[in-house]
């Protein structure tokens, strides 16, 4: 793929350039209710309801987070409250960039155009975007699709504002689930898995893996 030049850089945003952090949120939380098992238990479970309440039509990403920690504490015998939901979503905008982040973008930004498709609401993202040290073409959220990645809406609304084919993009992502294989699925066959430890590798999807931003580069030939 280094002989690849695509037009696009194209990048989900949480976990792979932004440090996501809602474990570290579930933690400060609950940290004193559940032991290590159980607050392990709870951020897997926290994890897997956030997916799975992104997967029908579009809702505030307010609403994804309330539900999700809501559902996550009735599994794990842990009393809700609304004010600790809304506490855990209002952080996202606080969120700052993995340490490899700025040097990496920087250097393919001068070269190729960079863009974000997040799952994210429209005040959220910008405050993340501008910690990341880098000029982004442009930023596409889930709010303006109206549908949150995995889903294929999310991925065509992307492609449409760009008024390019998946075969022009090269889409980087930390992860499988919500990314890379939306992505092969729609014919999107130059993609860049940054392995940050989230999920195990699945050579299946067909993608060069780097394991932080300051491998990006080499990837198109900078």
């Amino acid at each position: 793929m280094a002989s690849f030049r695509p037009k696009y850089i194209t990048f989900d945003c949480y976990g792979t350039l932004t440090h996501f952090q809602m474990a570290e949120a579930a933690r400060d939380l609950y940290g004193s209710r559940l032991d290590e098992p159980r607050m392990q238990e709870f951020i897997k479970n926290f994890a897997a309801y956030r997916l799975d309440e992104i997967m029908g039509d579009w809702k505030p990403y307010a609403d994804v987070v309330h539900n999700a920690l809501e559902r996550s504490c009735k599994r794990n015998g842990v009393a809700f409250s609304a004010d600790d939901a809304r506490m855990v979503y209002e952080r996202v905008p606080t969120w700052g960039p993995h340490a490899d982040v700025p040097a990496g973008l920087a250097k393919v930004a001068k070269e190729i155009p960079l863009v974000i498709l997040s799952n994210a609401m429209n005040t959220q993202i910008m405050s993340n975007v501008e910690k990341l040290g880098a000029p982004f073409h442009g930023v596409y959220t889930a709010e303006q699709a109206q549908a949150y990645k995995p889903r294929f809406q999310a991925f065509e609304y992307m492609l449409d504002m760009l008024g390019c084919g998946p075969e022009d993009i090269l889409h980087c992502s930390s992860s499988f689930r919500y990314d890379l294989m939306s992505a092969h699925d729609l014919g999107i066959k130059n993609k860049v898995w940054v392995n940050r430890g989230h999920e195990p590798a699945n050579p299946y999807y067909g993608y060069v893996e780097i394991s932080d931003i300051s491998g990006l580069p080499g990837v198109v030939g900078l």
